[in-house]
């Protein structure tokens, strides 16, 4: 291997243990949920083999690795429908095995009736052990030599899955308990980068006069393919909500005090319809070209377009520099946060202002289908007046939140 490779190998071991290091970081959850799983499964084995001298004593690892979830509120929720999906299969089996004997026509009628209750909407995720669990306990059944066996074989089946989930659920409230309160800023802050990032290419562009067609493509597929990220940002949010639930650790309790989760979601739905006004933005801007309106250049005869797009440009810097502060959106400094994204609004409404009187002065329509002036100084307006709700609800999250820790 040479002296470069070398280099390199031990500098992703080094970024690696940096990551570590920090502790929200993903590789770190990912190694504490490793050893946590390593650990439930070790004493559910332990448990069921040496002390029970269970006969198939992987059912209790089995089910503690499952239990052991994102949030501990998953961990309580899941194992409780867990442990009702094998008990219901193991009954299936045991009325259907015990009445009619262990013969292909009775095992079809256990696959059949456990595939039904399968898809009862109680058990959610764990409605598909119910048939897995009915087949483990027929093969069980099967290889009893007694009635008084077979019944003992079953009931050690709930018994071990029983042992299992109690043991992943009581490694994951006692060690370590998942906390995930940051998701939720986590959501925000991608959302803002994302149209901080797009607008930040847009303004100059628009700037310097009319983009051409293929600016304006780039611009509406980039705009349109933002579907994934605004999925995976509310699901951060119920996480970071879900993880203060049932939660033990003092800094949950102390959390579920403090923490306004409500100023979150509103923050982040602002955020979402920020996307779709930008969005429409986009579409505007690539309609022009697509219905054979594009723009002459400052110096052909609709050189009135010009002044407007620079207007434009500037009202878009001034919500790149809005979104540039949700976009480091942090907690602990929220009241300073709260403060600049106020004066942050305060300059994109006189920058909204600016384009409208632009469009008066230069006598631009809009009412023309065939125009965009219309439609960017809607969205213009749309924009300016999420950006002061947005800048409205932090800021009373945060003075609400400093009050509420000086009574505490």
């Amino acid at each position: 291997m040479s002296d470069t490779a070398t280099r390199e190998k031990w500098e992703r071991v080094a970024d690696w243990g940096r990551r570590l290091r920090r502790p929200e970081s993903s590789a770190r959850r990912s190694l504490l949920l490793i050893l946590k799983s390593a650990l439930a499964a070790t004493v559910s084995w332990f448990v069921s083999y040496e002390l029970m001298n269970a006969t198939s004593p992987a059912f209790a690892p089995f089910s503690a690795v499952l239990m052991v979830q994102v949030t501990v509120y998953q961990s309580v929720v899941q194992s409780l429908r867990y442990v009702g999906a094998v008990a219901a299969g193991v009954a299936v089996q045991a009325v259907l095995g015990l009445s009619a004997g262990p013969d292909l026509v009775t095992f079809a009628l256990v696959a059949l009736v456990a595939l039904v209750i399968s898809r009862w909407r109680l058990l959610g995720a764990q409605g598909s052990q119910v048939a897995t669990a009915a087949f483990f306990a027929f093969a069980t059944y099967t290889g009893a030599s007694s009635d008084t066996d077979q019944v003992k074989e079953l009931g050690q089946i709930v018994l071990l899955v029983l042992i299992g989930s109690a043991v992943g659920v009581g490694v994951n409230v006692l060690i370590a308990p998942p906390l995930r309160y940051r998701s939720a800023e986590w959501g925000i802050r991608a959302l803002a980068q994302e149209i901080h990032d797009l607008l930040d290419t847009m303004a100059p562009e628009l700037g310097e006069g009319a983009p051409d067609a293929d600016t304006t493509q780039g611009w509406r597929d980039r705009a349109d393919r933002t579907g994934t990220l605004i999925s995976q940002s509310r699901e951060g949010l119920r996480t970071a909500r879900e993880s203060l639930r049932l939660n033990p650790h003092p800094w949950a309790r102390r959390r579920r005090g403090t923490l306004t989760f409500e100023a979150y979601d509103r923050t982040m739905e602002a955020l979402v319809r920020m996307i779709s006004q930008v969005t429409a933005i986009t579409r505007s801007l690539d309609l022009q070209h697509q219905d054979g309106k594009q723009q002459e250049e400052e110096s052909g005869p609709d050189r009135d377009y010009a002044p407007f797009l620079r207007a434009y440009a500037t009202f878009l810097s001034s919500v790149v520099d809005f979104t540039e502060i949700l976009a480091t959106l942090d907690e602990d400094h929220l009241r300073d946060q709260a403060g600049r994204l106020d004066e942050a609004a305060d300059g994109l409404e006189r920058c909204r202002r600016e384009v409208v009187r632009t469009t008066e002065d230069r006598g631009l329509s809009l009412t023309d289908p065939t125009e965009p002036y219309g439609v960017l100084v809607v969205e213009a307006t749309r924009l300016s007046e999420e950006c002061r709700y947005t800048a409205d609800v932090l800021g009373n999250s945060a003075e609400n939140g400093s009050s509420g820790s000086r009574t505490a």
